[in-house]
């Protein structure tokens, strides 16, 4: 159902007021408690892939445009990075940084590249795969330890798995490198590993997994049999919590929490300890997703977007698929056309007032970084930064000084830190 003018201004209103912004279009003299002399105007103009397909709920896509009066700095700290992957601050500000050729290195708060950190195990690194993410133990100041995400090569293909290891004190190696675990099936292909790690409040880890992209394997989604197409909730030390909940089903991987997942490049908790995920789409379709115990989110029986080959709609094992299912979740918010989100933070720090809250999401399609703005739990305001740089934009972390740290998935990729400006 259409949102008239005068609710639509509300909106976008609401979504400056609570974060320090005005609505696209807004003349910048306007009284930020005028409710009704701007209207909102949606920051995504272009033509949907799926022009027919209609949203599920008002206000799931083409949210009001904001614009941010937040003055800030863009240090670039490193150049040279070979597809770098993820960044991950760390306590002291130096920056632990994964290139996907295999490499995870430390560039210091100064800006000085480190050589690459040895101890590693082997990896698949073709296409999409390499050396993804990673990420520090809640228990990192006491015993150094570190987790990270890889294709590892196995027997007939690859597939993710993940690793922990004791980083040393020089921060050269990595020692007691031991792999808690292995996603199944193995498959012999090079594309949608996923894969970001969270630690969540409860201490367990979440690990998210793509199901492969091939159509043939697009099914093993909503099978419970697989850990593709999933994400899954671990021990620290790879075990299967009890409480997880399939772990009592015939058949089933114990480790999953959630299944009907395309290619999941981020993941997150919020200030309330919720975590939230985004997914990458086909033409149209990427997803902003609030992960909840056990739900089935969809993929491939219900999708928005269309086919890479413009056939429309999305082929599923029913045929095709639909844009709503019974028993299956709606993303909160979803972008047709598609930004290829990867990498996504919370805003929780005060380097930033007026940034508290909102989610910044990496754009790798139109090079850019995306700033949303919720209340309630929906998304009511969109910015699209950075885009001058004109470089993709795969992660994006905030650091304990509450500085903005991306990385940007080039040959010659680069490492950012977004600061107030001075």
């Amino acid at each position: 159902m259409q949102q008239s003018t005068l609710v639509t201004a509300v909106i976008a209103l609401t979504a400056a007021a609570c974060s320090g912004q005005r609505p696209a279009g807004a003349d910048s003299s306007m009284p930020q408690n005028n409710s009704v002399s701007a209207a909102c105007s949606p920051l995504e103009t272009r033509t949907a892939e799926a022009a027919s397909q209609k949203p599920a709920m008002s206000g799931q896509t083409r949210a009001c445009g904001v614009t941010s009066e937040t003055a800030y700095d863009v240090t670039v700290l490193s150049k040279g990075l070979v597809h770098p992957w993820a960044v991950e601050p760390l306590p002291n500000g130096d920056l632990l940084v994964t290139e996907r050729p295999g490499r995870l290195r430390i560039v210091s708060a100064a800006g000085v590249l480190g050589e690459p950190i040895t101890g590693l195990p082997a990896m698949d690194a073709r296409g999409q795969g390499g050396l993804l993410d990673v990420a520090l133990s809640p228990t990192f100041a006491t015993d150094n330890s570190i987790y990270w995400s890889f294709s590892e090569p196995r027997t007939g293909g690859n597939a993710t798995s993940v690793a922990r290891g004791v980083l040393s004190a020089d921060r050269r190696s990595v020692s007691a490198v031991r792999v808690i675990y292995q996603a199944k099936p193995i498959y012999d292909g090079d594309m949608h590993f996923g894969s970001r790690l969270a630690f969540g409040p409860d201490g367990m880890l979440y690990v998210t997994l793509g199901e492969r992209s091939d159509t043939p394997m697009r099914p093993q989604a909503q099978q419970l049999a697989s850990d593709m197409g999933k994400i899954l909730r671990l021990k620290s030390d790879g075990g299967i919590p009890e409480d997880n909940p399939f772990v009592d089903s015939v058949g089933a991987s114990r480790a999953i929490w959630t299944r009907g997942h395309r290619n999941v490049q981020a993941a997150a908790f919020d200030a309330n300890g919720r975590l939230w995920e985004v997914e990458q789409g086909t033409r149209g379709g990427d997803e902003l997703n609030l992960v909840q115990k056990g739900k089935n989110y969809g993929w491939p029986l219900q999708a928005y977007g269309i086919e890479y080959s413009g056939a429309m709609p999305i082929s599923s094992p029913a045929g095709v698929s639909a844009t709503t299912l019974p028993g299956v979740e709606q993303p909160v918010y979803y972008w047709d056309p598609v930004i290829a989100p990867s990498g996504m933070q919370w805003y929780t720090g005060d380097a930033f007032p007026a940034w508290k809250g909102n989610l910044f999401i990496g754009g790798m399609k139109n090079r850019l970084l995306v700033r949303l703005v919720l209340r309630d739990g929906r998304v009511n305001g969109e910015e699209h930064m950075l885009a001058d740089r004109k470089q993709r934009v795969r992660d994006v972390r905030q650091g304990a000084d509450g500085f903005l740290y991306i990385v940007t998935d080039e040959d010659n990729g680069e490492l950012w830190k977004v600061s107030p400006k001075k």
